[in-house]
C-alpha cells in the first residue's frame, strides 16, 4: 500500500527555497522576484501531485477490497468441505451444497441447528462468544468441526451475532485412532487359584484328561479372540489380547470362570480362576506388573474373579462363588514365623481392627497382643471407645485382665507414641479408611495385615506383610492358627482364648455358617487352652431393648426381588450396628430368603448390614456402594442421614447386581 503524504512532508525544502529566495531579493530585487513565482509555481505543482497521489492510493485500496471480498466470496462459496452460518438464535441463514449433501432433506434453511445437529449447541457457543471445535458423527461420519462467531451488532445487519462452522472430514485419522486403540495390547495373567486342590479330589486316571481339559478350554478360549497364550506353570498362565477383544470379553463378563467352574472330569472340587488384567496405555513391561498386581487382587478377593485396572479404579467380575478352603498349612507356619520376626525387631507393636469394633476384630486384636506379650515386646490394642457389640468383652476383661485392660489405647495416646520403628498391625480389616486410627498408617513404613475379608480397591501401601484368607470363617481363626507357629507354648489365658472363640462363634453363627476343617482345628486348640463355650455365649447376651428394637426390625420387614428382605431402624440407637447385624442374621431364617439386608443410624452415617445364604454375593452388591466384606456376610456405611435415600441407592446397587447376572 502507497504512503499518503501532504505538504508538510516537503517542509525543510520549503524552508531552504524560501530562505535562497529572501536572499536573491536582498542582493538582486529582480532574480529574487522571479524565483519567488518559480518558488511558488512548484510548490503548486507539488501540492497538486500530492493530491492526485492520494486519489490514486483511495483508488487503489478501493480496488484490493474489491477484489479481496471477491476472492474471500468465492472461497468460502467453493469450500471444499461443509459449511453453514447461523444467526443469533441458532438458525440456519447460509449454508453450502456439501453441507446439504450431509442430509437427507432439501428443507434446512431456517432451521435449528442444534434440532438438526443436537451435539452442537448453538446457545452455548454464542453465550461464550469463544472460537472452538468439536468432534461430532453425522451418518457415521465423523468430522472435527470448527466454529467462529462474530459480533455483527455494529454493522448494517439487524443481527447481533452470528456463527459459521465448518465441517472437516475426521473419519480417516478416526479409523487410524480406532485401530491402534483396538488393537493396543493388553497383558492378562491368569492363574488356577486351587489347582492342587482339585488334583488331588480326582482320581488319579482322570488326572491327565482333567489338566488336558483345563489346558484346552483356556486355549481355546482366547483363541476365539486371536489371543497369545502361554503356560508357564501348571497353574499359571500369560495371556496378550487386545484392547478390543478385552472389551469383548467383558460384555460378557468373563464367562471363562463359569466355562472352567464346570469342568467335571471327576473332580470333588470346581476348577476356579484368578485373572490379573492391565489398563490400557501401558508399555508391556508395566502392563506386566499391574496385571500381577491385579493377580494379587483377585487372590486377595478369594479367587473365582477377573480384576480388571481401569484408569485409577479396578472393575470386579465374577466372586460369585465361596472361597475354596486351602488344606496346606505351610503359608499359615510361613506367616507365623515371619510376624514373630517382625515383633521382634520393633521397638512396640500397635494392633487396631476397624471402626464399630465387632467381636472377631477384638478378640482377634487381643490374640495378636498376647503373641506380642509372648515375645516380651510392648504391645497396644487401639481402640477410642468400646461399643454395644463389645461392651461385654471390654467389662469381663476390665474385671479379669486388668494389667491387659491397661494396654488398651485411643487414637490420640497411639499417634503420641508410635514412631517409624513400631510395627503396626491391621486385624480385621485391610481398608485404610475404615481402620479405627487411619493416621496410624501413615507414621510408620512397617504395616501387617491379618484379615479374612476380600481385598477391595482401596489397600494399604506397600505392607510389609499380609495375611488375608477369604476362604476363613473368621480373623480369630487366622490368628489362633498363627499362634501355634509362634511360640511353643500359646500361653492364652481362659479369657484370651475366650475372646478369640467368641470372634469365631460370631462369624460362624456358632459354627453353621462359613466353616471348614481349620475352624474346627482352631476351635479345639481354642478349647484346649481352656476356652469355655458357656462363658463365650454370655458374651452375647443382650439387653431387653436390643431385644425389642431386633423383634421392631424384624416386624418391618419386606421382600423385594421375590427373595431379598430388607428393613431399618429408624432410630439412633447407641447398639444400631449390632441391632442391625443380628437382624440381618434372623432374617435369613425366614423360608425362601436368600440374602437380607438391614440399615440402621449410627451417628452421623447409615449403616448397612448384609447377610446371605451363599446365593447372593452381598459383598458384590455392597462395594457398587462403597463397602465390603465377605459373599454371605458384608457391611457399609453411607455417608447421609435420610434412610429413604440410603434405601433406594442400595435397591440400585442390587438391581445392577441381579441385571449383572451373578446369582447362582
Amino acid at each position: 500500500m502507497n504512503k499518503e503524504y501532504d505538504l508538510r512532508d516537503l517542509k525543510l525544502y520549503f524552508i531552504f527555497s524560501t530562505v535562497i529566495v529572501l536572499f536573491l531579493i536582498y542582493f538582486s530585487p529582480i532574480i529574487g522576484i522571479i524565483s519567488l513565482f518559480v518558488n511558488a509555481y512548484f510548490i503548486y505543482l507539488s501540492a497538486k501531485d500530492i493530491q492526485q497521489r492520494k486519489i490514486d492510493s483511495v483508488k487503489e485500496i478501493e480496488n484490493i477490497n474489491a477484489d479481496f471480498e471477491s476472492i474471500t466470496k468465492n472461497a468460502i462459496f467453493n469450500m471444499p468441505f461443509p459449511l453453514v452460518i447461523t444467526d443469533e438464535n441458532g438458525k440456519i441463514v447460509w449454508y453450502n451444497s456439501l453441507f446439504l449433501n450431509i442430509f437427507s432433506t432439501e428443507e434446512i434453511m431456517d432451521e435449528n441447528l442444534s434440532l438438526l445437529i443436537p451435539t452442537i449447541d448453538t446457545n452455548s457457543i454464542l453465550d461464550k462468544m469463544e472460537n472452538g471445535e468439536l468432534d461430532i458423527v453425522i451418518n457415521k461420519t465423523h468430522y472435527k468441526t470448527y466454529f467462529n462467531v462474530v459480533d455483527v451488532s455494529k454493522t448494517q445487519s439487524d443481527r447481533n451475532k452470528m456463527s459459521m462452522f465448518y465441517f472437516v472430514d475426521n473419519s480417516e485419522y478416526e479409523e487410524i485412532y480406532e485401530k491402534y486403540v483396538g488393537e493396543f495390547p493388553i497383558v492378562v495373567k491368569i492363574e488356577v487359584d486351587n489347582f492342587d486342590e482339585a488334583m488331588d479330589s480326582t482320581p488319579s486316571n482322570n488326572k491327565p484328561q482333567l489338566r488336558a481339559e483345563i489346558d484346552s478350554i483356556i486355549n481355546n478360549y482366547f483363541k476365539d479372540y486371536n489371543a497369545l497364550v502361554r503356560k508357564y506353570y501348571d497353574e499359571m498362565y500369560l495371556v496378550i489380547i487386545s484392547y478390543e477383544s478385552l472389551k469383548q470379553i467383558k460384555d460378557k463378563r468373563f464367562d471363562l470362570l463359569d466355562d472352567l467352574r464346570e469342568l467335571d472330569k471327576g473332580n470333588t472340587i470346581p476348577i476356579t480362576l484368578s485373572i490379573g488384567v492391565s489398563s490400557f496405555g501401558l508399555n508391556l513391561r508395566d502392563s506386566y506388573i499391574e496385571s500381577d498386581t491385579c493377580l494379587d487382587l483377585a487372590l486377595g478377593r478369594g479367587g473365582d474373579q477377573a480384576v480388571v485396572k481401569v484408569k485409577d479404579n479396578y472393575e470386579f467380575f465374577g466372586g460369585k462363588s465361596k472361597a475354596v478352603e486351602k488344606r496346606n498349612k505351610v503359608k499359615a507356619r510361613v506367616l507365623g514365623v515371619a510376624l514373630k520376626q517382625l515383633i521382634d525387631g520393633a521397638n512396640d507393636v500397635f494392633i487396631m481392627g476397624h471402626k464399630n469394633a465387632d467381636m472377631d476384630s477384638i478378640g482377634s486384636a487381643i490374640g495378636v497382643l498376647r503373641a506380642v506379650l509372648n515375645r516380651n515386646k510392648k504391645g497396644y490394642i487401639v481402640l477410642n471407645k468400646p461399643n454395644p457389640s463389645i461392651n461385654n468383652i471390654i467389662n469381663r476383661m476390665k474385671e479379669e485382665e486388668e494389667e491387659l485392660y491397661k494396654l488398651i489405647i485411643s487414637e490420640e495416646t497411639a499417634l503420641s507414641e508410635i514412631t517409624p520403628k513400631s510395627l503396626l498391625i491391621m486385624v480385621d480389616n485391610n481398608k485404610p479408611s475404615l481402620t479405627e486410627a487411619p493416621g496410624l498408617i501413615e507414621k510408620t513404613p512397617q504395616v501387617v495385615i491379618i484379615d479374612h475379608h476380600r481385598r477391595g480397591a482401596e489397600f494399604v501401601e506397600n505392607p510389609v506383610l499380609t495375611y488375608i484368607e477369604p476362604y476363613a470363617s473368621s480373623t480369630s481363626e487366622l490368628v489362633t492358627e498363627m499362634l501355634t507357629y509362634m511360640n511353643d507354648d500359646l500361653n492364652l489365658t481362659h479369657f484370651e482364648a475366650d475372646a478369640l472363640m467368641s470372634g469365631i462363634v460370631v462369624d460362624t453363627k456358632n459354627f453353621t455358617s462359613q466353616t471348614g476343617v481349620r475352624t474346627f482345628e482352631a476351635a479345639s486348640t481354642l478349647r484346649r487352652a481352656g476356652a469355655d463355650m458357656q462363658k463365650v455365649k454370655q458374651l452375647f447376651q443382650d439387653d431387653l431393648d436390643t431385644l425389642l428394637s431386633k423383634a421392631e426390625v424384624i416386624h418391618n420387614m419386606r421382600v423385594v426381588f421375590d427373595n431379598i428382605a430388607i428393613s431399618r431402624l429408624d432410630k439412633n440407637a447407641e447398639n444400631s450396628v449390632l441391632i442391625s447385624a443380628q437382624s440381618a442374621d434372623e432374617l435369613l431364617d425366614i423360608n425362601e430368603i436368600k440374602a437380607s439386608f438391614v440399615l440402621a443410624l449410627s451417628g452421623d452415617k447409615i449403616h448397612i448390614s448384609g447377610r446371605s445364604r451363599g446365593d447372593i454375593s452381598v459383598q458384590l452388591i455392597l462395594e457398587k456402594i462403597g463397602g465390603g466384606g465377605h459373599l454371605n456376610m458384608a457391611a457399609a456405611q453411607l455417608d447421609t442421614l435420610d434412610l429413604d435415600e440410603a434405601e433406594e441407592m442400595l435397591l440400585k446397587a442390587i438391581k445392577e447386581y441381579l441385571d449383572e447376572g451373578e446369582v447362582k
